[in-house]
């Protein structure tokens, strides 16, 4: 059985930092990556990771504030979140896939974590 178990969520001020980490079970996957989904918003793009770590994408509001990685070994993806803003503050959910390339046909989802970001 495959599984994402995301953690590391909470409430947080505005400027200040969390980590997210994403416990895979049941197989590894290629490329791993992370969405977030507001209240009353569809469920948006944050980042994703290769398996080598060697491309990783932001989307552009979060570039040079978050940082995506992953430790295979443990098979765990990370997502280290810097200068938060209250406009981060979401549902954050782990995605992989077995392939390279992203598609939402074959990826599995954790159940997400909630982060609030407080002004």
């Amino acid at each position: 059985q495959v599984t994402l178990v995301e953690s590391g969520g909470g409430l947080v001020q505005a400027g200040g930092s969390l980590r997210l980490s994403c416990a895979a079970s049941g197989r590894t996957f290629s490329t791993m990556g992370w969405f977030r989904q507001a209240p009353g918003k569809e469920r948006e793009f944050v980042a994703t990771i290769t398996w080598n770590s060697d491309h990783t994408y932001y989307t552009d509001s979060v570039k040079g504030r978050f940082t995506i990685s992953r430790d295979n070994a443990k098979n765990t993806l990370y997502l280290q979140m810097n200068s938060l803003k209250p406009e981060d503050t979401a549902v954050y959910y782990c995605t992989a896939v077995p392939g390279v390339r992203f598609e939402f046909k074959s990826a599995y989802w954790g159940q997400g974590t909630q982060v609030t970001v407080s002004s």
